[in-house]
């Protein structure tokens, strides 16, 4: 059958001149025509990509974060969990783009580096959100966006509210689990610091799932969630220093050894260590 027949016998209509098209409601036309390659190499048309793209899935997880963050504060966790799931679905895809970036060799990235000057990921205002609001709070890296007053003052509140976890653990409170009041109110631009009383109202949880459910299930979404994030931060360090060794990154850092640093940071502690204490 000729998609001719199979088109006219279905009513397609294929004239979109007086109704929005496909192109209209996604504006292609100002997303396919963002990139702007500097150099004259081949493969700058991939690094500009790779990073549009991740900025645009990094926008969703921000998105589903801050509403799963939204329901856990008002104790509606099914909602929640449903968030979080998506949240890990789009760190996998983010984990999947350092593969089509590892395509890049050496070689390559050398013939269009010197145009990027002094840009960086390190100055994703989105990324930065993403790990406060995850809970790796750092003060030294407000710095970066300080010359943009709009993205400081977002990343500002990010660093300034609870963390999901810090709101995961004034749920469990709200449960009648025995978290320290060191947790329930803090400093919350200060980094997380575990701590045995936490362990212990987790293990609570995890020695009896079924009175616990609910925080048995908002527990190992946690932890699917981190693990999904570490596979995220480990691939960075290994396609970086596949591409570019140990030179130091065009932001300023370290380079690969920076993110080998932020391969040991553990955002919610008490998860992984009741695994031994169980």
């Amino acid at each position: 059958m000729s998609t001719e027949r199979i088109v006219a016998e279905e009513g397609a209509q294929l004239d979109f001149s007086r109704d929005m098209s496909y192109g209209d409601y996604l504006h292609l036309e100002q997303v396919l025509s963002a990139q702007h390659p500097l150099s004259a190499s081949h493969d700058e048309m991939l690094f500009i990509i790779q990073h549009q793209t991740s900025e645009l899935w990094m926008k969703l997880l921000l998105h589903e974060l801050q509403a799963a963050m939204a329901c856990v504060r008002r104790d509606e966790l099914s909602p929640a969990f449903k968030m979080l799931a998506r949240v890990t679905r789009i760190l996998e895809q983010l984990v999947s783009a350092w593969t089509v970036l590892s395509t890049m060799t050496p070689p390559e990235y050398s013939a269009m580096r010197p145009f990027l000057a002094n840009s960086s990921g390190f100055q994703s205002a989105q990324y930065r959100c993403i790990e406060f609001a995850l809970g790796n709070k750092n003060a030294a890296m407000l710095k970066p966006h300080a010359h943009r007053p709009e993205l400081l003052a977002r990343v500002e509140a990010a660093w300034r509210a609870p963390s999901l976890y810090d709101e995961s653990l004034r749920l469990m409170a709200r449960r009648g689990l025995a978290v320290p009041a060191s947790h329930l109110e803090r400093d919350w631009t200060r980094p997380y610091q575990a701590d045995p009383g936490v362990e212990a109202a987790w293990l609570a949880v995890y020695r009896d799932p079924e009175h616990h459910w609910e925080l048995y299930q908002l527990g190992e979404k946690l932890t699917d969630l981190e693990d999904a994030f570490r596979l995220w931060r480990f691939r960075h360090v290994t396609t970086v220093e596949r591409i570019i060794g140990l030179k130091r990154g065009t932001g300023g850092t370290g380079g690969v050894s920076y993110l080998r640093k932020m391969l040991e940071v553990v955002l919610f502690p008490e998860l992984w260590q009741l695994r031994t204490d169980l």
